[in-house]
């Protein structure tokens, strides 16, 4: 019998991207180290912030003949340490981040990324706050994710952090005013009122 609900599995067990395959939910989730993550549907600020930059970051690529690509939730991102290939029973993590950026593209194949993503952005809301601040922070600096942005769109802020010696440093507060600068792309600068509108 198909796993089509949550309510048919048990949540304090571990599972693996093999078992997430095979599962037929209506429901978004993650796993995050085997453990499963449920996924609240974006509110409306959060999509639009969410278009916004995703559309800032793709015209970047295709003006500047990048060959890195950006991705939106929901795309598959499988995480393995030392980027060494491993089994679908062997992996035990799988997010969908809301952008990401993938400049090694032996990395995407049709289930989305194997690997880490060059750049990772997530938009925070009330439902996933805990999961952004704490559990995937961690979880990125351990799979190696160069720069992670942290979106408060309530707030009108970017915290933008680089990885240095396997931790996430606080690189910038980017709020209303500024003009934010992926370390990915030093070339590329996003007017924050582009991304949140006019207050």
């Amino acid at each position: 019998m198909p796993i089509t609900t949550l309510d048919q599995l048990d949540l304090s067990k571990q599972y693996t991207y093999a078992d997430y395959l095979v599962w037929q939910l209506s429901e978004r989730i993650e796993i995050l180290k085997g453990y499963i993550q449920k996924m609240a549907a974006p509110n409306p600020l959060h999509q639009e912030v969410s278009g916004e930059l995703f559309n800032l970051l793709k015209n970047h690529l295709k003006t500047n003949k990048k060959t890195c690509k950006v991705y939106h939730a929901p795309f598959d991102v499988r995480l393995i340490k030392n980027s060494e290939r491993k089994t679908d029973k062997e992996i035990y993590t799988v997010v969908q981040p809301d952008l990401c950026v993938i400049c090694d593209l032996s990395k995407i194949d049709k289930r989305g990324c194997l690997g880490s993503p060059d750049f990772i952005i997530e938009i925070i809301s009330p439902s996933n706050s805990k999961t952004d601040l704490k559990d995937k922070f961690e979880l990125y600096a351990e799979n190696q994710v160069p720069e992670y942005w942290i979106v408060f769109p309530s707030d009108r802020v970017i915290e933008q952090f680089i990885l240095e010696n396997d931790r996430y440093r606080l690189e910038n507060v980017y709020s209303q005013a500024d003009q934010a600068v992926p370390a990915l792309f030093p070339d590329l600068t996003i007017d924050m009122t582009e991304v949140f509108g006019e207050e």
